[in-house]
């Protein structure tokens, strides 16, 4: 048997990592500055990341959500003091898709209609519900129907001020668009749609799946913004690796026993791997890290010329080139063996994990200088 082939692939095969470093099979050495599609939060093979979750595993590694799990009950207390969001409730999944598919499952719940807001360039999973939100008709089977979805361009204020009516079942929104260009959403779009909501009764949805936790450089990116989203979803760099996803839920809804359900979402390893990423966010301080570290990166890039326009928050951060990018990517990779990710044909995508250090990102800037003289 062979794998069904849909993923065009490197010839490089990473056999271990340690922080954002990498190494493959033939001992060469990488710098991670992608962390796998955002998902390496607190650096490879953390120690105390790696002990929590390997003691979890020779107690208990899985049992169903039909017993007490005390981990979630941490995890949801943890995440609610380190988010801010203490009053929210949590909803666990197994993967971004996933917490979407929930957040919009409850929202038409919660209203009782259909009508989704989406908008251009918008990535939200590649599941029924969420990739009919997904502004991509190339991965769209005719299943996926979307007879029910409107996009709007991203940050029209006056877009989201005509099209959310009271037919409107919810508004799902990326603070900041990863697969569209590292597009950061505007004070000004985020509390239109906060107040749309608030006037027509729909759910403000806020995917923060790619740009929550800490990679803005708060933990939630809507918080540069001051609005409070009805659902968040979550997942990526959440269990730094190991699969778990999820959604905050604000007190407007009310849960009951069958509404939703998982069998492996809120598993113990999940729960173990989640809880040791909060811990080691709150004890080295990786959200500031990530303002700090992030800014640095943006402010001397500012300073090289061939760019066309950098765009970010934190360790989100968008280098669009007047050119095409495929061949300086590869060249990163290839000769200078440095991991980097693209969104579309001119911009280079960097997602490097929260902990990333200061000589780490010197060695980028030094690299990638050569290539926008």
């Amino acid at each position: 048997m062979k794998l069904f082939d849909v993923y065009p692939l490197y010839d490089i095969e990473p056999v271990k990592a340690l922080g954002s470093t990498l190494w493959d099979s033939n001992g060469q050495e990488y710098l991670d500055l992608y962390g796998g599609h955002a998902v390496i939060s607190v650096g490879h093979s953390h120690p105390y990341y790696v002990r929590k979750v390997g003691k979890q595993l020779k107690n208990l590694g899985f049992y169903s959500n039909s017993v007490r799990i005390p981990l979630q009950e941490e995890l949801a207390d943890k995440l609610g003091k380190v988010s801010g969001l203490k009053d929210y409730t949590l909803f666990l999944t197994n993967s971004g898709a996933e917490s979407n598919e929930n957040a919009l499952k409850l929202a038409s719940f919660h209203n009782g209609r259909t009508k989704v807001i989406a908008f251009t360039k918008a990535f939200h999973g590649r599941t029924s519900g969420a990739v009919a939100v997904t502004d991509n008709p190339s991965i769209k089977a005719p299943i996926n129907f979307a007879d029910h979805v409107v996009f709007l361009p991203f940050n029209d204020v006056e877009a989201v001020k005509k099209a959310v009516d009271h037919d409107t079942c919810a508004v799902i929104v990326e603070g900041i668009q990863g697969v569209g260009g590292i597009q950061v959403a505007t004070d000004e779009f985020l509390k239109a749609i906060r107040t749309a909501c608030n006037r027509t009764g729909a759910v403000f949805i806020h995917d923060s799946v790619q740009c929550g936790y800490g990679r803005s450089g708060r933990f939630f990116s809507f918080q540069h913004s001051k609005v409070k989203p009805d659902i968040i979803s979550m997942a990526k760099g959440m269990g730094n690796g190991f699969p778990v996803g999820g959604i905050l839920i604000s007190p407007a809804f009310k849960a009951k026993y069958g509404m939703l359900g998982t069998t492996f979402g809120g598993n113990h390893l999940a729960c173990a791997a989640a809880t040791a990423v909060l811990d080691i966010i709150k004890k080295e301080k990786l959200i500031e890290n990530a303002a700090v570290t992030g800014q640095y990166l943006l402010d001397e890039l500012v300073g090289f010329k061939g760019i066309k326009e950098l765009r970010g928050r934190g360790l989100m951060i968008g280098i669009e080139l007047e050119a095409p990018v495929k061949e300086i990517r590869d060249a990163l990779l290839f000769k200078d063996h440095i991991f980097t990710g693209v969104a579309g044909s001119h911009t280079i995508r960097l997602l490097p994990s929260l902990a990333l250090r200061k000589e780490e990102a010197d060695r980028f800037l030094e690299v990638f200088s050569q290539y926008v003289k």
